[in-house]
C-alpha cells in the first residue's frame, strides 16, 4: 500500500481574542504567514491574514480539480482550463462555530465532453477527492458549468 505525510506547523501567542499566530509549512508557501481572531473573524476580505476555513477551501478546491482533471484523463478527455472555488458556509449555534456547508463553484472548458459526461465526471470526483472525504460529516454542494 503506497502512503505519504504532509505536515504544517501553528504557533500562536496569547490569549484566544486578543493572540496571534502564524503558520508554517515545508514548501515555504506559509512562511511565518500570520493568523488570528481578528483576521478569522473581523476581516471579511481576507487580505490582513488567513485563517482556517480559507487553507481549507484552498485544499479542497485544488484536491477536488485535480481529481477531476485524473478522472477526464483516464476518460480520455484533456481540460483546456477548470477553475473552482470553495466556499464554506460557517454557522455560529449554542455550541460554537461551524461548517454549515461547502459550495464548490466549478468552470470548465473540455473540449468533446457531452453535458451529461460533464456532470457525471464533476459529481463522480466531488465525490472521490480525498478532501471531500475527509469533510463527509459537511453538506458539499457543487455548481458546475461547462463554459
Amino acid at each position: 500500500m503506497a502512503s505519504f505525510k504532509r505536515t504544517a506547523s501553528a504557533t500562536w501567542k496569547g490569549t484566544g481574542p486578543d493572540g496571534t499566530g502564524t503558520l508554517n509549512g515545508p514548501s515555504g508557501v506559509f512562511q511565518d504567514t500570520p493568523y488570528s481572531a481578528k483576521l478569522r473573524f473581523q476581516n471579511e476580505d481576507g487580505k490582513a491574514g488567513t485563517n482556517p476555513e480559507e487553507l481549507i477551501a484552498a485544499a479542497h478546491a485544488g484536491c477536488y480539480i485535480m481529481a477531476l482533471s485524473f478522472g477526464l484523463t483516464n476518460e480520455g478527455f484533456t481540460p483546456t482550463e477548470l477553475r473552482c472555488s470553495a466556499t464554506i458556509h460557517m454557522e455560529k449555534s449554542d455550541s460554537g462555530w461551524g461548517f454549515a456547508q461547502i459550495t464548490l463553484h466549478l468552470e470548465a472548458q473540455i473540449p468533446g465532453i457531452s453535458e451529461e459526461k460533464f456532470k457525471e465526471m464533476a459529481n463522480g470526483a466531488k465525490a472521490g477527492c480525498p478532501v471531500s472525504k475527509a469533510l463527509a460529516a459537511v453538506p458539499i454542494e457543487l455548481e458546475a458549468k461547462l463554459v
